[in-house]
């Protein structure tokens, strides 16, 4: 989707490791600071890059960010929202076509996400719904900026929690939730669906959400890829070994 539409112009150390809070004593936020990245916020981004493959479009049109500023209103510079993990496609791979970004400035790269993906935490819920209200003069919200001001056509939000996953569809300019049968949601405009896979990542095994193609494959890591082939290659010369045994021949030899 091209950015076309009308605004024209954002506690003592040394004490017993009882008596010490625990991870999940600890708050994972800052209150002043919602949404503070926690370790499932850096993985879960990471895999929806690795394999984020619109087999449409080449490489070098193809762009995705976490937890990288956004710039959405040419009239208030300063203001920004940082999605945990957006994919945009139609722009280039590189900032100019030369430089890694910094941050992804609406006004200059003129091409709005594709689908934006937010990991629910309970410090950013009300917000990443649409459910929370803002004061006269305060900037917009994200449900506000990704629905009307950005128009994301897709808009997905996860709860590791729960394990539940929601999309929303944009039609007529509001955001209609999709009724899912199956933790999948396909994307016509990507030829590739995001969906809810039970599996390792990094040596975690959970519900992660990650790609998948038009055949129902998750794609694959490039970790994975070179697994596979590794796997291939050794399948390849157990059956060789084996040809050449039953011919009399000593492999090793």
């Amino acid at each position: 989707m091209h950015y076309l539409h009308q605004y024209q112009q954002t506690q003592s150390l040394h004490s017993p490791p009882e008596t010490l809070p625990t991870m999940y004593d600890l708050p994972s936020e800052n209150q002043e600071e919602p949404g503070l990245p926690d370790e499932f916020h850096d993985l879960q981004p990471e895999l929806l890059r690795l394999t984020f493959r619109p087999a449409n479009y080449p490489p070098e049109q193809i762009f995705s960010g976490s937890d990288l500023n956004l710039y959405y209103d040419v009239s208030h510079h300063s203001w920004y929202k940082r999605p945990d993990w957006f994919g945009v496609v139609g722009v280039s791979r590189l900032y100019e076509n030369e430089d890694l970004r910094l941050s992804y400035v609406m006004w200059q790269e003129k091409v709005a996400p594709t689908v934006v993906v937010e990991l629910l935490s309970p410090g950013t819920e009300k917000e990443d719904l649409g459910t929370s209200t803002r004061k006269s003069g305060e900037p917009p919200t994200k449900w506000e900026v990704y629905e009307q001001i950005l128009q994301v056509p897709y808009y997905v939000v996860f709860d590791r929690y729960s394990d539940q996953l929601r999309g929303f569809v944009l039609k007529g300019g509001v955001y209609q939730e999709l009724n899912l049968t199956q933790p999948k949601i396909w994307i016509p405009q990507l030829e590739l669906g995001l969906g809810l896979w039970q599996g390792e990542y990094d040596r975690r095994r959970r519900l992660w959400l990650r790609w998948y193609n038009a055949e129902g494959e998750w794609i694959l890591t490039p970790t994975e890829i070179e697994r596979q082939r590794a796997e291939a290659e050794r399948l390849r010369s157990q059956r060789l070994e084996e040809l050449l045994r039953s011919h009399g021949i000593d492999p090793n030899s």
